[in-house]
């Protein structure tokens, strides 16, 4: 044997001998050191292995660690003769090693588990219900519901979607009806339904199993999956909450769906139970915080992240970072200290919707993330153009440094988001103009130049560029919305402007702007009860100052004069300069509220 491999450079064996003494003494570790399996011949062999394949002759070393596992019955050495196989792309060999060890290992779980998912990389997924079902019995009857939850991703690469559903039936088949297993049962076969794309028969395993096992938190992960694609699986959400108030996690992540399809509302209902349950857990408060600020609640905003930076800085929170809380795209998950710096620019933001520019200003300063300058820049321009210094709001904005071409862009933008706060529409759409000349065909551009063409009144041209942004990229729900809302409010084209729309909806299910803009075409269209049920939901998730002027007119017009009023004096508390409901209120001759 060693001649057929000579030793090329003292360094690579001295490597070698460290990586096997590495095992041997992960092996005197597992067992007594009197029992240990790396005697000097089996030490002697695996050296040889290591060598070849470092050689190139991976062929030879799998064949030697493959010899050294089925003698020793050691997996760690069948999983190094899987991988070897593997690395050299020999799938095979390593679908061999992978039925070695489970012949010569029978109860081992992670030989199982090889061999099942390189029979699906191999493409013979239809050869994995034997040892899946093999698998399923060596579980341990306590982890065997979570097993039978998680199989639908073994199959996550295979072909033919519709197959992984049936070939799973097989496997689950003997536990389909025994009260420990039968929703465990449920959801992976839903779940396999939703990998094939048939949301409805998703839906109905969901809801099988959520009345199999109301406790059973698969059955409502399964259904915020499906979420806001199909929003009959929101009901299992809530049963499942209903059933569990205190599944926390659950309430996060429901909490996150809701945010993301812009159910501001709704997602801090669900994290204002979070909190009160688990009030020394730091994360949810930042989310909550950001949240209160997307409804224009700065007091409760600046209490929510208040709390959150003391649970920080006092080291009392039970959890330093969470997937659900803040997430920065260029940064990644929230940390402490990015978390942290999302704060001071949260409450600076909060500092400045209360018109506190004292506040926001000694909030910022606080902020030294190279990271996040330009962001601070643009928080510091808007505070000058809500005192009245537009000009050295812009010059700000303008004189700030560009690492690149994504710098400039996010510049121009930040411009034009002050020149539209401020209401000077002419300047915004000719600093967009002039950056559609610069990039061609930007859909962020254009869509926002059709935002400034409508507010300056030039409906055919707000047109011309929402068609271009549609042309451009088809499942921009906003053009859509955008679009067909214009013709509602001009009441013109109808049944083109619910068509719009409801494409729309489609894209992005749920969304609170795009249903209120579906109410308002069903009120156009003289169907009032379905506006009021279309824009009583819209409000409810999210409560924006715009949506209270469309329900509380469509509710005076239907004679509910009351109930309209209430509904504009929480819109006027939220935003009093609010356009569309000053516009309302004028209009409707509507006096003191």
């Amino acid at each position: 044997m060693p001649a057929r491999l000579p030793l090329r450079t003292r360094a690579l064996a001295l490597a070698a001998s460290a990586l096997l003494l590495s095992f041997g003494a992960s092996a005197q570790h597992a067992e007594a050191p009197t029992h240990s399996k790396l005697d000097a011949q089996l030490f002697y062999q695996l050296l040889i292995g290591e060598l070849e394949l470092r050689a190139g002759d991976a062929g030879s070393a799998y064949r030697d660690v493959l010899d050294a596992a089925v003698r020793t019955k050691d997996e760690q050495l069948f999983r190094r003769a899987t991988d070897i196989a593997l690395q050299a792309r020999a799938g095979d060999q390593a679908l061999a090693a992978a039925q070695q060890w489970r012949s010569e290992v029978p109860g081992s779980l992670d030989a199982h588990r090889y061999l099942v998912q390189l029979l699906i990389a191999l493409n013979r997924a239809p050869e994995t219900v034997e040892p899946l079902r093999s698998l399923l019995q060596l579980t341990p009857e306590a982890e065997r519901a979570n097993l039978i939850m998680s199989l639908p991703r073994f199959f996550g690469r295979v072909q033919d979607r519709q197959q992984v559903a049936g070939l799973l039936a097989q496997v689950l088949q003997p536990y389909a009806d025994a009260p420990a297993t039968r929703a465990a049962v449920n959801v992976a076969l839903g779940r396999a339904w939703l990998i094939a794309n048939d949301t409805g028969k998703a839906l109905d395993m969901a809801q099988r199993a959520q009345a199999q096992d109301s406790s059973s938190e698969g059955a409502a992960m399964l259904a915020l999956e499906m979420l806001p694609g199909t929003p009959a699986a929101e009901t299992v959400v809530l049963e499942n909450l209903k059933a569990n108030p205190d599944s926390n996690a659950i309430r996060l992540l429901y909490s996150r769906v809701l945010a993301a399809s812009q159910r501001y509302g709704d997602a801090v209902a669900q994290l204002e139970s979070v909190t009160r349950s688990q009030p020394t857990v730091a994360p949810p408060w930042l989310t909550l915080g950001a949240l209160y600020l997307e409804l224009r609640q700065p007091k409760q905003a600046t209490a929510a992240l208040e709390r959150y930076v003391d649970l920080l800085q006092s080291g009392g929170s039970k959890a330093a970072a969470d997937p659900h809380a803040a997430f920065d795209e260029d940064e990644g998950p929230a940390t402490p200290e990015r978390g942290l710096t999302q704060a001071w620019l949260l409450l600076a933001q909060a500092a400045e919707q209360q018109n506190d520019f004292k506040a926001a200003e000694a909030w910022l300063k606080k902020v030294d993330n190279p990271q996040r300058a330009l962001e601070v820049l643009s928080r510091r321009a808007s505070l000058l153009a809500r005192q009245g210094k537009l000009r050295e709001a812009r010059e700000l904005i303008r004189r700030s440094p560009e690492k690149g071409e994504e710098d400039a862009r996010a510049k121009l933008l930040a411009e034009v988001q002050i020149l539209r706060d401020t209401k000077n529409w002419n300047e915004a759409n000719l600093v967009l103009a002039s950056a559609n000349k610069k990039y061609p065909d930007d859909i962020d551009l254009l869509y926002e130049q059709s935002m400034m063409a409508e507010k300056l009144n030039r409906v055919e041209e707000m047109e011309r560029l929402l068609r271009r942004v549609i042309a451009l990229k088809p499942d921009h729900h906003h053009a859509h919305n955008a679009l067909g809302y214009s013709l509602a409010e001009r009441n013109v084209r109808l049944p083109e402007a619910k068509a719009l729309i409801q494409k729309a909806l489609e894209i992005a299910p749920g969304e609170p702007f795009i249903t209120d803009s579906l109410g308002w075409v069903e009120y156009r269209l003289g169907n009032r009860d379905e506006a009021l049920r279309l824009l009583r939901g819209a409000y409810q998730s999210r409560p924006d100052p715009e949506i209270a002027a469309h329900l509380g007119e469509v509710l005076w017009v239907s004679g509910q004069r009351e109930e309209a009023k209430r509904v504009w004096r929480e819109g006027r508390s939220k935003d009093s300069a609010n356009d569309v409901l000053r516009e309302t209120l004028a209009r409707l001759r509507v006096g003191d509220l």
